[in-house]
């Protein structure tokens, strides 16, 4: 689970972009944390780079699929 230290520099969102979920390598919309949906391993990605692909981050078959979440948003100015 993400942590953080000081909540200042974090708030808390609705944006539609949190529900979305991402198979293994596709493009990150967003620059932040994300978050396997099977397993719970997280990563961090950049904007307009791939999540890690299939054979780059596994789990027990029984888990299910890989799909990555949003779970942290990284506003770039």
């Amino acid at each position: 689970m993400a942590q953080y230290k000081y909540q200042k520099y974090l708030a808390q969102s609705d944006n539609a972009g949190y529900d979305k979920l991402y198979s293994p390598g596709s493009i990150c919309l967003n620059s932040g944390i994300y978050r396997c949906e099977a397993c719970g391993d997280e990563i961090a990605s950049n904007k307009g780079n791939p999540l890690p692909p299939q054979n780059h981050h596994q789990h027990a078959p029984g888990l299910g699929g890989i799909q990555w979440k949003l779970i942290v948003f990284a506003i770039q100015k």
